[in-house]
């Protein structure tokens, strides 16, 4: 595939072309490495991307697929930008082997819209204190996480990064108190990212903390790292885009202050925060009226993300292209998130000129339970590219 008339995140005109999965080659004047049957796509007016990757996201398979399956997940993901997802082991049965983890990425494989990982529980089936598998699980499984709860037992914590340091497994938190959370939040989120960030600069265990939504977090986070913990971590779109003061819609962790958001984009500016992840939480309006926490936001995320970080904060889109996708990529150890040749030939092209508006209907997801509904936002996504092939082309507006 030749991609044309494109401009990348600098401006600067460009042209792809992308053969056999991978980017052979960037620059200008490559027609002549087109085969005369290889396709052709004129991305006038547009500016290409490496394909987003995201680090949290929920299919709900095996268990939940009323919410959302695989088949829908991907559909949703490709629509967004997206090529590959890392996905939660919170299903039903909770993922605690690497069989589980196969089934779903084979899956993922087998719909082709977008590439996935699977995430095994740190503790056996969720129960807080059982870590036997992981001392058994093979080299395919390198991430492990409670996501959704969060292991509450220090002693159990300090076990599996003790397993995990050894396997070379990166764990990744879901920091809450649960004993402290239905009262103070912020000190639930705030002791758990103190505790799992002492844990790995101690034990020298990778670690990514997700959704991170607090500045006592982000400080925590930075600290950490500049006293040579290999630490990581996360932001959502929705944490900073919304306020508590505005938006009591329930997500975990919830919606923070306005002092929050601000240091959240102050992390994205000095890079203690690494990565934006959607959390893409698909419910029921019947489970959303009995009060499960989240949204979806595949399909949303750019959108968000360029509309309140780049047009509203000045930030330049190379960072927030190194935050959705080459940063992410990294963590995963993928060959992505790059426009270089060599790289997975995974790109998005994007509409930065014009606004668009959210319909909640129009969401690929099986759930519809968005907060953007009627939202005007400017990024679109026009264009998905995996592996050198289309997999989501916006239709004509």
């Amino acid at each position: 595939m030749l991609i044309q008339n494109a401009v990348n995140a600098r401006g600067e005109a460009v042209e792809l072309y992308l053969s056999g999965g991978v980017i052979q080659a960037v620059g200008r004047g490559l027609a002549a490495l087109a085969g005369p049957d290889e396709p052709v796509l004129d991305a006038r007016g547009l500016t290409v991307l490496p394909a987003f990757v995201d680090l949290h996201a929920h299919w709900r398979t095996p268990g939940f697929e009323y919410k959302e399956d695989v088949a829908t997940g991907s559909a949703a993901a490709a629509a967004g930008g997206y090529s590959f997802v890392n996905l939660m082991p919170n299903t039903k049965p909770v993922c605690s082997t690497a069989a589980q983890a196969a089934a779903v990425e084979e899956e993922a494989a087998r719909v082709g819209l977008c590439g996935a990982n699977q995430t095994v529980s740190i503790t056996k089936d969720f129960d807080g204190v059982t870590l036997d598998h992981l001392k058994t699980l093979p080299q395919s499984v390198r991430f492990v996480t409670e996501d959704g709860r969060g292991v509450q037992d220090a002693a159990v914590m300090a076990r599996a990064f003790a397993i995990c340091h050894q396997r070379g497994i990166t764990i990744l938190s879901h920091a809450e108190d649960m004993e402290i959370s239905p009262w103070d939040y912020r000190l639930a989120e705030d002791l758990e990212t103190l505790r799992n960030c002492w844990l790995s600069e101690y034990y020298q265990t990778r670690l990514h903390m997700c959704h991170v939504s607090t500045r006592g977090a982000v400080e925590a986070v930075r600290i950490a790292k500049l006293r040579g913990a290999p630490v990581t971590c996360e932001v959502t779109p929705h944490h900073l885009w919304f306020t508590d003061d505005v938006c009591d819609y329930r997500v975990n962790p919830p919606i923070r202050t306005a002092d929050d958001v601000a240091a959240l984009i102050e992390g994205i500016r000095d890079g203690t925060v690494d990565a934006i992840a959607t959390d893409h939480a698909p419910h029921s309006e019947e489970d959303k009226a009995r009060g499960a926490a989240g949204m979806v936001g595949s399909e949303t995320a750019f959108g968000v993300c360029y509309t309140r970080l780049c047009r509203g904060e000045g930030l330049p889109l190379e960072l927030l292209s190194m935050l959705m996708s080459q940063r992410p990529a990294e963590i995963l150890g993928l060959n992505k998130g790059r426009l270089e040749p060599g790289c997975d030939a995974d790109v998005v092209l994007v509409d930065l000129a014009h606004p668009y508006t959210v319909r909640r209907e129009a969401l690929h997801s099986k759930s519809k339970n968005s907060l953007y509904d009627g939202a005007e936002l400017y990024g679109r996504v026009c264009a998905t590219i995996k592996g050198g092939k289309l997999t989501y082309q916006a239709a004509e507006e």
